[in-house]
């Protein structure tokens, strides 16, 4: 297309291996044209911008010096990894980014030889790195070979405790390992905690341009003997206030801070690092998440995620929506209750934006705690505040809230403790894929005894639920709420707590009874209005609830119909499970009542629309009426799904 950059040095780039050929001039000019390419891409496809802009010098450095897919570069969470896709051999599919039978948007194994190791939660490089280190050692084998294991790791995922569990292991066995600190001052949010702040005192007592000097004069003292060059130039940084101590406690060896977006650093440092390292080694990069794109760099996130948007303004091109995100309707209802009972806090790991706690924050900062990269802590830190007589809302993503589960069984179940868990981003969620799914939570919160478990139908039946979760103190709950916008129902004044265990019926009908835990109830009704057209007339029933189950509303609806159906957005193990269990305990299978279940299918769903998902899924309005149809016995039409 006539508007995209013009690349003649990047057109020349079929494989990492060409970038051999370039002098480091032409290198710092190929830099410059990866970056218009990655804007260029991502305004027509949206996706995670930010990030990957701030690391496209680090990434040309990286595949020039190193001989990578032998050589193991591994990006931790991968939000930035685009510029490295255009490098190996994707450039022609880049405008496919997290799209249907597209490029993941994050790092994926089977997608190219050129990403080792598939990442999307945080913290997970360097333990992987070490895996690869140790391969290599003990004689392992992958069809590339086994070269040197990099792991580029972020300020804020390097808060979380595996970073630091796989830094003291590697410390231990002394593998030759190569740790790239990427430290922009932000990942998601503004980054917190101790560790923030000890970098941010690495490079705050001096103008950053005297430390840009400073690591200069570094590099210059870096050739051999290496050691030596390298004690000299610790030395050296230390005088000027600062220091790798943290990391050489934990027997890396560390350089910098150095300027991660000047070739003439990176390139000599990496260069010298590959020829010389011997063992664990940290080099501290300082970028700017954003960087090269003015829209990017002044946004508050540094332009983290974006819709699809014009280069020259930066303006996303978002489709206007008549309904409230559920995101924004959990934010405004958990205010409404923080105003009136101020033992209400919240907490959240490292994602206020992206869970609606920043609006919390903006009203009461003492009440909100963002923990960093770091759910196992945030869920513990939740059970210590209620059981310091505060009613905390712990709001993690579904597929994050994964990372916090011995957490959740050990500190706050067995203690029945009021946790409340707002559970954002369940069911499939699009463009991310897999990765980011919330499938599992039902499955894995509802076999805890005392675990309250909650499905919102719409944005209604959610302001309700935040009203029944700050009303409820006799254990933890949780309730959980897809991503997007709601289905624009009347919303209440208020929300009013519901009866724990209680479900509700939508629609009065006969011969079969579809059971409803989610958002799924809307294609349901979808589904109906086409039954209809047939003489059939469905019970339609939302649970609310998968624990405790309703079970009179479960045992009337045997009573008056010969089938039901359930559905949900979730794995095999989750609230079906529970109908089920329930069923064959009242022995109603024994009176030839037919059961049938509509959940996630036993298999990772890769990224493409919410909806291109729900149809792989067969969770969609015609799957629910095909299924009905099926139930009953009735023939469809030619041409119809079975």
């Amino acid at each position: 297309m006539s508007d995209r950059p013009q690349t003649p040095l990047l057109d020349q780039v079929a494989s990492p291996a060409d970038l051999k050929r370039f002098s480091d001039a032409q290198l710092t000019q190929l830099a410059q044209e990866l970056r218009a390419e990655t804007i260029s891409a991502v305004s027509e496809t949206g996706g995670h911008l930010g990030a990957g802009l701030g690391v496209v010098e680090l990434t040309v450095a990286l595949h020039a010096v190193f001989d990578a897919p032998r050589d193991k570069i591994i990006w931790d969470v991968s939000h930035q990894c685009y510029p490295h896709k255009i490098l190996t051999g994707r450039r022609d599919r880049i405008r496919t980014l997290r799209q249907k039978d597209g490029l993941s948007g994050f790092t994926k194994r089977s997608e190219s030889p050129y990403d080792p190791f598939g990442a999307a939660h945080s913290s997970t490089s360097i333990s992987a790195a070490l895996g690869f280190a140790v391969a290599r050692d003990l004689g392992g084998n992958c069809p590339s070979g086994l070269g040197d294991a990099i792991a580029v790791i972020g300020d804020g995922a390097m808060s979380a405790g595996m970073a630091f569990e796989a830094m003291n292991n590697a410390g231990h066995l002394k593998k030759r390992l190569i740790v790239i600190l990427n430290d922009n001052e932000m990942s998601i949010a503004p980054p917190v905690g101790a560790l923030s702040s000890y970098l941010s005192r690495l490079y705050a007592g001096a103008p950053f341009q005297d430390f840009k000097a400073a690591a200069k004069g570094a590099i210059s003292l870096l050739p051999p003997p290496f050691q030596e060059g390298a004690r000299r130039a610790k030395d050296m940084l230390k005088g000027l206030a600062v220091g790798g101590t943290l990391f050489e406690e934990l027997g890396f060896s560390y350089l910098g801070p150095i300027d991660g977006h000047d070739l003439h650093q990176l390139l000599p440092v990496l260069r010298t690092v590959k020829a010389r390292a011997d063992g664990p080694i940290l080099i501290h990069v300082l970028t700017k998440k954003g960087k090269g794109y003015g829209p990017a760099e002044r946004a508050r996130d540094g332009g983290h995620a974006t819709a699809k948007f014009d280069v020259l303004t930066g303006e996303q091109r978002k489709s206007p929506s008549n309904a409230p995100s559920y995101t924004s309707v959990f934010a405004k209802a958990l205010l409404a209750h923080a105003a009136q009972d101020d033992k209400i806090c919240a907490v959240t790991a490292a994602m206020p934006d992206g869970t609606g706690l920043n609006l919390f924050a903006e009203r009461y900062p003492s009440r909100l705690f963002d923990v960093g990269i770091a759910e196992q802590h945030a869920v513990t830190f939740s059970a210590g505040l209620a059981a310091g007589g505060l009613k905390p809302f712990c709001a993690l993503y579904s597929t994050f809230l994964q990372r916090g589960y011995d957490q959740v069984v050990h500190d706050v179940a067995i203690q029945r403790l009021p946790v409340r868990f707002a559970i954002d981003r369940a069911g499939l969620v699009g463009a991310d894929g897999a990765t980011h799914a919330g499938a599992f939570d039902t499955a894995f919160l509802a076999n805890l005894p005392g675990m309250v478990v909650m499905a919102a139908a719409d944005e209604a039946e959610l302001v309700h639920m935040v009203a029944t979760a700050a009303a409820h103190d006799e254990g933890p709950i949780a309730f959980r709420y897809p991503r997007g916008d709601g289905m624009g129902v009347t919303m209440p004044e208020r929300g009013e707590p519901l009866e724990i265990g209680k479900g509700r019926i939508i629609q009065e009908g006969a011969r079969v009874a579809i059971l409803s835990f989610g958002t799924r109830l809307a294609e349901v009704l979808k589904a109906s209005e086409s039954l209809r057209a047939r003489g059939i007339t469905p019970t339609i029933a939302d649970a609310r609830f998968a624990k405790p189950l309703d079970e009179k509303l479960i045992l009337d609806l045997v009573q008056n119909h010969e089938a039901m159906i359930t559905i949900e957005e979730g794995a095999i193990g989750g609230f079906a499970s529970h109908v089920s269990h329930f069923l064959a305990e009242a022995q109603v299978f024994d009176r030839g009542f037919k059961f049938r279940s509509m959940v996630l299918p036993d298999t990772f769903i890769d990224q493409a629309s919410a909806e291109d998902m729900y149809a792989v899924a067969r969770l969609n309005a015609a799957d629910i009426e095909a299924r009905v149809l099926d139930v009953l016995g009735i023939a469809q039409l030619a041409g119809k799904r079975a």
